[in-house]
């Protein structure tokens, strides 16, 4: 067993269901904080400024992965680490498209196959990124089937290399501590 294992597995189960709870209520606050900003914080961009506001959101969550990664390979419980970092980076991404359908439906209402709440672009959003697709909204103009086939592009990447990213990230904080 590897060191940062050992250390984790040695701990007391009183000191092991601390450290893991204190991991999943950080996540699970930063995931709220991130899901109210979405329902809360005034979306007024027009549609050429929702695009930068789009950049803006990826670079943001690119850096906060890179910050993540960065921390997991130094933590001594990295697979908490990137168990966390997953649950704050996917709702954070949601949130980006999500904002950007929204403000796309507003700004121009033909954009999708019926005018878009936040509740509608959260649902859309999760839709594409679970692949279920139930068709009931569309992308119908071209810019929304742009920016649709950008987060689905970005789901594999979620999904796949930053998945595989953070895992190797742990093992190699595993492998550091050997």
């Amino acid at each position: 067993m590897r060191d940062s294992e050992a250390g984790y597995a040695q701990l007391p189960p009183r000191a092991r269901r601390r450290v893991a709870v204190a991991s999943l209520l950080r996540s699970l606050l930063v995931s709220s904080v991130i899901c109210a900003g979405y329902f809360l914080l005034p979306l007024r961009l027009d549609g050429s400024v929702a695009v930068l506001g789009l950049v803006g959101g990826l670079t943001l969550v690119g850096i906060l992965l890179a910050w993540q990664i960065r921390e997991i390979a130094r933590s001594p419980y990295p697979r908490l680490r990137a168990v966390g970092a997953m649950a704050t980076s996917v709702p954070l991404f949601l949130a980006v498209f999500a904002s950007t359908y929204f403000l796309m439906g507003r700004a121009q209402p033909s954009n999708f196959s019926e005018p878009l709440t936040r509740l509608d672009a959260a649902y859309f959003t999760v839709t594409v990124f679970a692949t279920v697709g139930f068709g009931d909204i569309v992308a119908v103009s071209q810019s929304a089937r742009v920016v649709a086939t950008l987060q689905m592009l970005g789901d594999l990447i979620i999904v796949g290399l930053v998945a595989r990213t953070l895992l190797g990230a742990v093992q190699r904080s595993l492998r550091h501590r050997e």
